[in-house]
């Protein structure tokens, strides 16, 4: 069998009747996407013990999950969901490698005071700048309960970027990171100091 003969739709058919050997296909076929994508990670993992080889396995793992959830009725192309599923499985491992358990900053919750001592609703760990994250993390029940609250109020993709931002990456790395235009990563950022202001009472 030539993958080559055979549409991704055919694939995912034959793949469904159990045909290993369509399964073994699509795999190679996605093989250089997967590549690709783990290159472009790949530098963004220095100092957190993920290495090409883990975010190559995250990839084909996501590729997986292409296969098994396309729903032909409703996704637009197998090629763009399974892009999607790739990036998302990659961009998953990579904060979760680089999260510190239990760890937040200690000014993610510190606000500029105007001149009629009201929060300027500007959290520190959310401004783009050079500091290093570990020399300003604390380790405390009310840190991580703050992290919690904070990511209950975010949506998946809000989630993925504090916790890129939290980790110490700059704008510009977020969104080449997450494949976003900087400028709604910076929309994304500040409609998170808002959900932050509005909702905890600080």
């Amino acid at each position: 069998m030539n993958y080559k003969e055979y549409n991704d739709y055919e694939l995912i058919s034959y793949i469904r009747d159990n045909i290993e050997e369509a399964n073994d296909i699509i795999f190679d076929k996605y093989k250089p996407l997967i590549e690709t994508n783990t290159r472009r990670l790949i530098k963004y993992c220095k100092n957190n013990g993920l290495e090409f080889n883990d975010l190559y396995q995250e990839g084909m793992l996501g590729l997986n999950q292409a296969v098994n959830t396309f729903n032909e009725a409703k996704d637009a192309s197998f090629y763009t969901y399974a892009k999607m599923c790739i990036e998302r499985k990659q961009v998953s491992a990579l904060i979760s490698s680089e999260r510190l358990k239990h760890k937040l900053l200690n000014e993610s919750i510190s606000y500029d005071i105007n001149d009629n001592d009201e929060p300027t609703n500007i959290p520190k760990v959310l401004i783009d700048n050079s500091n290093n994250p570990e020399s300003v993390i604390i380790d405390t029940e009310a840190s991580k309960e703050l992290y919690n609250k904070i990511c209950n109020l975010l949506t998946p993709f809000e989630k993925e970027v504090f916790e890129l931002k939290i980790n110490g990456h700059s704008y510009t790395d977020i969104a080449e990171i997450l494949k976003k235009d900087k400028k709604q990563i910076d929309n994304t950022i500040q409609r998170i100091k808002r959900k932050i202001k509005d909702n905890l009472d600080y």
